[in-house]
């Protein structure tokens, strides 16, 4: 798309903080514009008098997939808006670029059939991943190999033909962290794939420490209010333009009110995260201290993920069924509580010998904190944990250990 955010007359700016860039990264150019709220484009086609000059730029896409200079060709090419959201989380994540999907399982099957297609198909995976990250990856969909193995045997896992090393990092659903700069390192000149779907940019910026690839669920923290769907992979440019072929190939686009949506989200991100980070370490401070509670995790670099499990007496299915304020739901990163049994749902596709090996056990359950007042959180937790039994062992927390 020709987005310009630095246009003509405007100044590129310095390093300025993240709070300040979730607010105006990707609108740099509305004041000059004579707008101040981000137009949402909805056009399919554009028109153009200009075959020749069209044609050229179509030409100098598919040589490289860089985005087309002038204005906008075919929707499936690119979109105005969705150029925006583009340009404002690369932004956040200290990147090239970034590339927008209409999902963040199309985006992982973008960076698949990139690499794929460069010849690469073998990839070096650590579990835990969320549960279809997984299961596209073992199941060879799109002709991968995978050696799955833990984040000290990375350099050994890779091969002549790896074309990718992916991580989760805090892990989906364990909270489990890994040490990216030792991963890279490991990688030698192989990309790694950082999913930062949990963090977020507020919390790591995986580019920092070596990441080529960083992706996104958009639908979880990025849009944060649970009502819109998208995908997005943060990395240089090199990379970025052959995603765009892909997207362009088969159509996995992101909608341009998705685009929007997602865009706004940026602007409320850090205050986002943030507040719901600071609920969740008291929510898990104060499950490491109930007797009803056998096990926690929480990440050391914090976030508004919790995982636990419940202690002998309570099954796992009778704390979802009982909560009333806390909605029992897949996803996560809205506004609002959600609590979900991760070997019934999100990774109730992955092999039951994998999921626990991987430390996904089946009493484990995975909360992702709102913004409600805590009190009334941890109200809705004690009702739904039970009574107080006597006789249980005291909790364990479990705080940025890869299991």
């Amino acid at each position: 798309m020709d987005f310009d955010p630095y246009q003509e007359g405007a100044a590129a700016p310095g390093p300025r903080a993240l709070a300040t860039d979730a607010v105006h990264a990707g609108r740099e150019d509305l004041a000059g514009l004579g707008l101040h709220a981000p137009p949402i484009d909805l056009s399919t086609t554009y028109p153009s008098y200009d075959s020749r000059g069209e044609a050229a730029r179509i030409d100098a896409f598919a040589a490289d997939g860089a985005e087309p200079d002038g204005p906008p060709v075919y929707g499936r090419l690119g979109n105005p808006t969705v150029a925006r959201f583009e340009s404002g989380l690369a932004r956040l994540e200290g990147t090239d670029s970034a590339v927008a999907f209409a999902s963040g399982m199309a985006a992982l099957t973008a960076v698949l059939l990139v690499r794929g297609a460069a010849g690469l198909r073998h990839v070096v995976a650590v579990r835990p991943l969320y549960g279809c990250s997984d299961h596209l990856l073992n199941t060879g969909l799109l002709g991968t190999e995978v050696t799955w193995t833990d984040p000290a045997g990375v350099a050994d896992a890779v091969r002549p033909d790896t074309g990718l090393v992916m991580v989760e990092s805090p892990a989906n659903p364990t909270l489990a962290e890994i040490d990216l700069r030792a991963v890279v390192y490991s990688c030698g000149e192989v990309p790694l794939l950082v999913d930062n779907t949990f963090a977020t940019p507020v919390l790591q910026r995986p580019a920092e420490s070596g990441a080529r690839l960083v992706l996104h669920s958009a639908t979880k923290y990025l849009g944060g209010h649970g009502d819109v769907l998208g995908g997005v992979v943060a990395c240089d440019e090199e990379l970025a333009g052959p995603l765009r072929q892909v997207r362009f190939a088969t159509g996995g686009v992101l909608h341009p009110l998705a685009g929007y949506l997602l865009l706004r989200g940026l602007s409320t991100l850090p205050v986002r995260v943030r507040a719901a980070s600071a609920t969740a370490a008291e929510l898990a401070r104060r499950l490491t201290a109930d007797p009803r509670v056998a096990r926690v995790h929480y990440p050391r670099i914090g976030g508004a993920m919790v995982s636990f499990e419940p202690a002998a007496g309570r099954e796992p299915h009778e704390v979802i069924a009982a909560v009333r304020l806390i909605t029992p739901a897949v996803s996560l990163g809205s506004v609002d509580t959600l609590i979900q049994h991760p070997a019934s749902i999100s990774h109730r596709i992955v092999d039951p010998a994998d999921r626990h090996g991987s430390g996904v056990g089946d009493r484990l359950l995975r909360m992702s904190v709102g913004l409600e007042d805590v009190d009334d959180l941890w109200q809705d937790l004690d009702h739904a944990l039970g009574p107080v039994r006597e006789s249980v062992p005291a909790p364990r927390a479990v705080r940025g250990r890869h299991t």
